[in-house]
């Protein structure tokens, strides 16, 4: 049903090479998934399969979908999108249209006539959406029923082709697991080929029958999900895999992948992931590897093609080592909460218009150099409490204390008691580059809030305590990978040393390599300068690592709380096994 061979994506004003040499295949109601860390080349693959590719870029080799050629051929492309293959894409944020209803953009993908209405009401059911929401905007929707609803527009011409590109990043956990788990569902009784864009390993191997392993624009290994789950053959399928933090112990360290993505045009002519590899050798430097199979018994050219069977493209894969065991697992500290820098009693907060609260009593405490995770689903509240804690929104009732201060409502504080609020707590939000001035490079970013706390503007200092080169302070944030511009909204947020750190979701939308590094230079921080952190999550395997104590959130109630190896190897409440019941593990049971 969907097949590339050769697949080559050129920047001809630079001269770089994107993609080089893509092959794989799709059969009529397989499932197959492409994944790799940022950068690798997924989401451009999906952008050059589908005829999207931005302006500047030009591709090569050939692309079958149902069984029709179209690569050079936009009119076939044209009329085969929608109809024959549809995308689901990665944000519910911004998928759709803010300005028209559910049910108008789902009826743009049906043809004219009578009935529309009737089939939007249908496509609706389909997707478990009663059919009052084609009435509704965007804004009206949570996160889950966005996703839905673009999934509902991408099914209204019946594919026979489904690409989703991470389509549930946003998401937290428990709605995550019913958009795949219905996708799946879809997928199956439409017998329609499926094409999953992931950084996920886990979900990759729990949603897929074949997985492809892509690096810096090159694929590296092809499987079925159950093999390599259980014996990947690549070295950077292994890393990935020994990079995903594991949600029932905690380690001593947090694996991540060294390095970064390279440029693509940097590695041709040799094995693209030499540089960071341990097992790497000089003819991994010297030659570039094709695919080939995975078995050092057969040497010799796969029959099948790149799309079918065991291949990887390591030319010492029979050489390697059996995969290493998982470090040892750890005990998490307990950190008495004594003295606490962050104190919240009896909070409550309910907006106007909305049936409940967003927070309905909550307490809590943060004690210097401790990690406190506050989970839960969408609307639990717990951004709400982060916003509350720095002074963002104003609580309806209840008492914050920071530092012993009451900063319960910062428009009844005095300008100078404002001003020491802010030196105490500062925040991290979700997405780095939302909340980074665009035109603004790295160093006149940091200096501002160096400056603004009345410290010496020593840049290269503050980027060095985050991990940055230096070199970088002459960026802007589009010059910057994901991991990168979340470190500089670390060290911006860090610059005035505060006491207290609020870190809303830091992570989640970064690749498993990327964020196992900005976890590890959280908890370095914690301990360099004794900070505190409210850590807001929805995800348990994170918050095994990293937190000392947890609270659970369910409808702006703290329904459990205790130190995070209690709560997590023994819940007493039903909403905190249904959290841990969300954690992708991996297995075909799931979701």
């Amino acid at each position: 049903m969907l097949s590339a061979n050769g697949l080559t994506v050129r920047q001809p004003a630079t001269g770089r090479t994107l993609l080089s040499g893509v092959s794989f295949e799709a059969a009529p109601g397989e499932s197959v998934a492409i994944v790799g860390e940022s950068g690798s080349g997924k989401s451009l693959t999906v952008r050059a399969l589908l005829g999207l590719l931005p302006a500047g870029l030009e591709s090569s080799g050939e692309v079958r979908i149902d069984g029709h050629r179209v690569d050079g051929d936009p009119r076939t492309l044209r009329r085969l999108r929608g109809g024959t293959v549809s995308l689901l894409m990665q944000d519910p944020f911004t998928l759709l249209n803010p300005l028209r209803k559910a049910g108008r953009q789902i009826a743009d993908g049906l043809p004219a006539g009578a009935g529309r209405e009737a089939e939007v009401t249908r496509l609706l059911a389909e997707v478990g959406l009663g059919a009052e929401v084609a009435g509704r905007y965007p804004f009206q929707l949570s996160g889950g029923m966005r996703q839905r609803v673009g999934l509902a527009a991408a099914l209204a011409a019946g594919p026979r082709v489904l690409v989703a590109d991470e389509p549930t990043t946003a998401l937290d956990a428990t709605t995550q697991r019913e958009v795949l788990a219905l996708i799946r569902r879809v997928q199956r009784a439409r017998d329609m080929t499926f094409l999953l864009i992931t950084h996920d390993l886990r979900v990759a191997f729990s949603m897929c029958d074949r997985v492809v392993v892509m690096y810096a624009g090159r694929v590296v290994e092809v499987g079925t999900a159950a093999e390599l789950r259980a014996e990947p053959r690549h070295p950077y399928t292994r890393a990935l895999l020994a990079a995903e933090p594991p949600a029932d112990r905690r380690l001593a360290v947090l694996p991540s992948v060294p390095g970064s993505v390279p440029a693509h045009d940097a590695v041709a002519g040799r094995c693209g992931f030499a540089d960071r590899c341990a097992h790497a050798a000089d003819d991994c430097r010297t030659a570039t590897p094709e695919l080939r199979p995975a078995s050092a018994a057969d040497p010799g050219p796969f029959p099948g093609g790149a799309g079918s069977g065991r291949l990887t493209a390591c030319v010492r894969a029979g050489e390697l080592p059996a995969s290493p065991p998982p470090p040892p697992a750890v005990a998490a500290p307990v950190r008495a909460p004594a003295g606490a820098v962050l104190e919240v009693r009896e909070l409550r907060k309910t907006y106007r218009g909305t049936t409940g609260p967003a927070l309905d009593g909550i307490g809590l405490t943060v004690a210097p150099g401790e990690i406190v995770a506050v989970v839960g689903e969408s609307g639990s509240g717990k951004t709400t409490l982060a916003r509350c804690v720095t002074g963002l929104e104003r609580p309806d009732s209840g008492t914050i204390l920071l530092g012993g201060e009451d900063c319960s409502d910062y428009t009844r504080m005095s300008r100078h008691a404002v001003r020491r609020a802010r030196r105490t707590v500062q925040m991290i939000f979700q997405d780095p580059y939302s909340t980074l001035n665009p035109a603004r490079t790295v160093r006149a970013t940091l200096k501002e809030a160096l400056e603004a706390d009345g410290r010496p503007p020593d840049v290269a200092g503050l980027m060095e305590l985050v991990g940055l080169d230096p070199a970088l302070a002459g960026m802007r944030p589009a010059g910057l990978s994901g991991g990168e511009r979340q470190r500089v909204a670390i060290a911006r947020a860090v610059a005035g040393e505060p006491r207290l750190l609020v870190c809303d979701e830091p992570v989640s939308a970064l690749d498993v390599s990327v964020q196992a590094q900005v976890l590890t230079l959280l908890a370095g921080l914690r301990e360099r300068l004794s900070m505190g952190l409210l850590f807001i999550t929805h995800d348990l395997a994170v918050v095994r690592q990293l937190a000392d104590r947890l609270y659970v959130l369910r409808a702006g109630e703290c329904v459990e709380s205790g130190e995070v190896a209690r709560v997590l190897d023994d819940p007493s409440h039903a909403y905190t096994r249904e959290l841990l019941a969300s954690v992708p593990d991996g297995s075909r049971a799931w979701p």
